[in-house]
């Protein structure tokens, strides 16, 4: 039972990191770090980010 209520939490923490973007952060640490690359300040990736998408919207109407 305890097994099953931790693979829970660990479904749940995963999809709320996924849905929120928090794991977007992690993944470009993570890629700069195999590139030898030095990663900007959060802020600065925070900020990319929120220009990329406002600059290249990807909902659809109708």
């Amino acid at each position: 039972m305890r097994s099953g209520l931790l693979q829970a939490g660990r479904g749940l923490r995963w999809y709320l990191r996924q849905a929120t973007g928090e794991a977007k952060w992690d993944e470009y640490v993570a890629r700069c770090r195999r590139d030898g690359v030095e990663p900007m300040c959060r802020r600065d990736f925070e900020r990319h980010r929120t220009d990329h998408k406002e600059s290249n919207p990807q909902s659809r109407c109708c």
